[in-house]
């Protein structure tokens, strides 16, 4: 049986990962738009610095964030003069979790994005709708699978994430200490072995949960628009 703090933590990450799948998801959709049908100057950039966190060392990505939104930064400072603080709170792991994800979901909507047909979209421009209804109504629900395998990476992603967070969230109990770092505390305590085995037991079942149910609703999404199995 888990105890009311590894409760917290199940509960904490399952937040953080969530808030991190909705951070991303909106940019992740239309920046994988971009780089599959736009021909816009510098995609191989914009391309680089997407998957700039997959090459990254975390805590590398973890110390940027620091930069840019701590306490000491420009940034930081603005949003604390209006009452919001980043660093070292549960935004903050939201925001390394989703940072860290993002390269995975992109990668997976832009090839399912790639997979629509183009005749399809050019056939409903035809007919006379607008780049956004075509995008609305033909290429997202045609990519709908794609983007959802891109979700559940990216949630999986999320919440296994460590290193980016430990560095600009830290590891405070209740506050940031998500499944890895709570793991990591565990490991480093006297008698800590049994309950970081139980996490760890506990992280596999979430994310084969997550895969499960992914496919289930692949599955469906298939069937509902006449891919078949």
């Amino acid at each position: 049986m888990l105890t009311a703090e590894e409760w917290s933590v199940l509960g904490l990450s399952l937040r953080v990962a969530v808030a991190g799948v909705a951070l991303m998801l909106p940019p992740g959709i239309v920046i994988a738009w971009l780089l599959a049908r736009s021909r816009i100057r510098g995609k191989l950039v914009l391309d680089a610095l997407v998957h700039l966190p997959l090459v990254l060392p975390p805590v590398v990505v973890g110390f940027v964030l620091l930069r840019l939104l701590g306490r000491k930064s420009y940034l930081g400072a603005a949003l604390n003069t209006v009452g919001i603080e980043v660093a070292f709170t549960t935004k903050a792991a939201a925001i390394a979790a989703a940072v860290m994800a993002f390269p995975l979901l992109v990668r997976s909507i832009r090839l399912a994005i790639e997979l629509v047909d183009p005749r399809l979209e050019q056939a409903a421009r035809t007919l006379g709708a607008g780049p956004l209804r075509v995008f609305l109504t033909i290429t997202l629900p045609l990519a709908a699978p794609g983007i959802l395998t891109g979700v559940v990476l990216g949630f999986a992603r999320s919440l296994g994430e460590f290193g980016a967070t430990i560095t600009f969230a830290g590891n405070i109990e209740g506050v940031t200490r998500t499944l890895p770092s709570a793991i990591f505390t565990y490991m480093q305590s006297p008698g800590g072995d049994a309950p970081a085995m139980r996490l760890v037991i506990l992280s596999v079942l979430v994310s084969l949960a997550a895969l499960a149910g992914s496919e289930g609703s692949a599955r469906v999404l298939k069937r509902r628009l006449g891919g078949g199995e």
